[in-house]
């Protein structure tokens, strides 16, 4: 009998590899990954998780031991990620992004002894290995000179043992993979996700139709647990993957048509760019079911147009790649919360903490504080790192383990959670709580503003005042900074007025759309150093 999504519904604990294995001996010949170059059906894709497996038994990799990959997405880091998975491997997947310096202490921190890279990776680390680590060149042309490739890696090792392998399958809370934080508030993190936390993820997606027929087009990096929440439920439920290394609006609807694309993880500055393209409304659209977006905020008005003009539903997730808890929002369903991140997810427990860490009583209603999280899905912990895992974790009353997020939330008197912002992020002027979330909704009014950011920036006065970034829309015409800032001023309270408005071409975001407000403090303190 075919694995069914009432299967893994009904199932405590399954591994992804087995779900894959189960889908090629029932269904061979369906795709399973697709990139540019590329194509795995789900034979394919399960022989070649068995010869990865192999050769990294063959290399003497324990179970429990990690490789890390930095590369684009391609099927070769797909199967490289899987494979190591069978064996009982743990995945460190690191941004090609990231410094050399960086990617060398996130390889040393993850103990890899094995780093796979294209191209881009292999000039990220300035062409040169890690210390005592072995670079395995993966992904297609034009691939990394003077590296061994993953085909001559793979011959030299022996076909796979079933036996072997059998012995080696991961426990639930053996490490899946260790997740590095996207640095935007200093050193990146290792996050460490269990087995049973992306199992968690996998049941979660019984509710978005995931199946044989689903066709799920990814455009954010394999890096990031944004990308990771929809690949792994897509071939766990039988489905097809379509990697796009690097997003570009045309070129992604120009795909989404061709392969009659039904789910895709988007961030919000995608779906704008999306929706901006000349070609969007000539796409044809009409086969999705489910669109998802997380990790930036995701404005109310752009929700809006996207529920408008885009088929199929539209369903925002809030929470952390550390886990907890999580909130949906099914935009579709509650087209007048999407001012919200949504209500607690099945089995999430989401709490508000105040600034002495002290619960806010049991529903309490427009009243702000950090949010905490608890459910099935939480990190280990970080990496080799009990000190920044203890400063993560907050203990309730009863002595229940739950996740601390550095948002800024409160919730309505329908149980949706609105975030005001990160904790970090809270600008205090004078005494006075100034959450930016509030200034940068006012500021997006303006009809020549097409996106903003506010931070707080040192004032002798006030010891903090906030200051925006802003980028102009093509209405924009003749606006001068000093316009846009009494223009702003006199719709904000007494207390939240700007300081100063600066113009930007565009704002500096990571790679999976948050923006990098460090970038934005740090390039205003070097001005004003400059003054």
């Amino acid at each position: 009998m075919p694995l069914t999504a009432s299967d893994i519904a009904a199932a405590p604990f399954r591994r992804v590899t087995d779900c894959i294995r189960l889908h090629a001996e029932q269904a061979p010949q369906r795709p399973a990954l697709r990139d540019a170059s590329t194509t795995l059906d789900y034979a394919g894709l399960d022989a070649h998780m068995d010869r990865i497996a192999a050769a990294l038994v063959h290399a003497e990799l324990p179970p429990g031991a990690a490789i890390a990959i930095c590369a684009q997405a391609s099927v070769d880091y797909a199967a490289v990620f899987l494979g190591a998975l069978r064996a009982g491997v743990a995945v460190a997947p690191l941004a090609p992004g990231s410094t050399a310096q960086s990617l060398r202490r996130m390889v040393d921190n993850a103990q890899a002894t094995l780093l796979f890279v294209d191209a881009a990776g292999f000039e990220a680390l300035q062409r040169q290995a890690p210390e005592g680590v072995t670079l395995i060149g993966i992904g297609p042309p034009p691939a990394a000179e003077g590296l061994q490739t993953l085909e001559d890696w793979l011959a030299a090792a022996p076909a796979a043992d079933p036996v072997a392998l059998a012995q080696r399958q991961p426990a639930e809370d053996a490490p899946f993979n260790i997740i590095y934080s996207s640095g935007t508030t200093g050193e990146p993190k290792g996050i460490v996700q269990s087995h049973a936390m992306r199992w968690a993820h996998v049941q979660r997606g019984q509710s978005y139709g995931y199946g044989p027929e689903t066709v799920t087009l990814l455009s954010t990096p394999l890096y990031s647990n944004t990308t990771l929440v929809v690949f792994f439920p897509t071939l766990a439920y039988g489905g097809c993957v379509l990697l796009m290394p690097k997003f570009e609006a045309g070129a992604w609807l120009r795909l989404a048509e061709a392969h009659g694309v039904t789910h895709t993880m988007l961030v919000p500055v995608q779906y704008q760019r999306l929706l901006a393209h000349p070609d969007f409304d000539r796409t044809d659209l009409g086969r999705f079911h489910i669109k998802f977006c997380t990790s930036a905020p995701f404005s109310a008005a752009l929700k809006a147009e996207a529920l408008a003009r885009w088929p199929g539903g539209l369903v925002e997730f809030y929470g952390m790649t550390e886990g907890g808890g999580t909130c949906l929002l099914e935009a579709h369903l509650h087209p007048d919360k999407l001012h919200t991140v949504g209500r607690p997810a099945p089995g999430s427990d989401i709490r508000l903490i105040d600034e002495e860490g002290r619960e806010l009583p049991p529903g309490t209603v427009g009243v702000a504080g950090e949010v905490v999280g608890r459910s099935g899905g939480m990190m280990t912990g970080y990496h080799r790192q009990p000190e920044k895992t203890r400063e993560a974790e907050w203990f309730s009353a009863e002595g229940l383990r739950f996740i601390r997020t550095g948002d800024v939330g409160r919730f309505d008197a329908d149980g949706f959670l609105t975030l005001a912002d990160r904790k970090k992020d809270l600008v205090i002027s004078g005494g006075f709580n100034i959450y930016p979330s509030d200034l940068e909704a006012v500021l997006r009014e303006h009809p020549g503003v097409a996106d903003a950011a506010v931070v707080g920036v040192p004032s002798e006065q006030w010891g903090e005042t906030p200051v925006a970034f802003v980028v102009r829309s093509a209405q924009a015409g003749a606006i001068t900074p000093e316009a846009l800032l009494a223009w702003a001023n006199a719709r904000l309270g007494k207390t939240q007025r700007l300081s100063a408005v600066q113009w930007l071409d565009e704002l500096p975001r990571s790679a999976i759309g948050k923006v990098l407000k460090r970038e934005l403090r740090d390039a205003w303190d070097a001005r004003a150093g400059t003054q």
